[in-house]
């Protein structure tokens, strides 16, 4: 049996839990659970990508409710939180203290302007990378940065379903 068609044939509560993991915001989730069945992985890529294109502000700020801050552990044993770890393990490999201490710094400034987490695709960055990023996106104003926040936390929820089918 392939992974779509293992995961087709999954109960829905646990696809939930596992789609929870990938994306902390249940609409998404269950937009992806009710389109079964999949009939290959391209479908159900291009599904759970156009659900996350349209996520509304509050469900993007469920899903970034679940995010550590960028160069922190996350805390737990949880799948999601095993992800997030391996995500920012190389970056954070990557950086000096003088590089940690400034992404502390853009982390801060950017909660304290935009009221959440800086989110940010971290896979095969390095910290100073994101730093770059987080300095940059520091000047944007709230409309331009949100379809950014949305585009970062669907390219990691993607990267997240990629994990959850290679392990069915």
């Amino acid at each position: 049996m392939s992974a779509v068609e293992t995961f087709n044939a999954l109960p829905a509560e646990r696809l939930t839990e596992d789609l929870l993991a990938c994306l902390a915001a249940p609409s998404w989730g269950a937009e992806i659970v009710a389109k079964r069945p999949y009939r290959d992985r391209a479908e159900l890529l291009a599904a759970a990508d156009a659900a996350a294109r349209s996520l509304s502000w509050p469900d993007v700020l469920q899903g970034l409710s679940a995010h550590p801050r960028i160069g922190e552990r996350a805390a737990g044993e949880s799948k999601e939180a095993s992800w997030s770890r391996a995500e920012q393990l190389a970056a954070a490999q990557s950086a000096d203290d003088t590089t940690k201490g400034a992404l502390i710094k853009a982390n801060q400034d950017y909660e304290a302007r935009f009221g959440h987490v800086f989110l940010i695709f971290a896979s095969g960055r390095s910290q100073a990378e994101i730093l770059a990023a987080a300095q940059e996106r520091l000047g944007n104003d709230a409309e331009t940065e949100q379809p950014i926040v949305r585009d970062e936390l669907r390219k990691i929820a993607l990267l997240r379903l990629e994990r959850v089918l290679d392990a069915l």
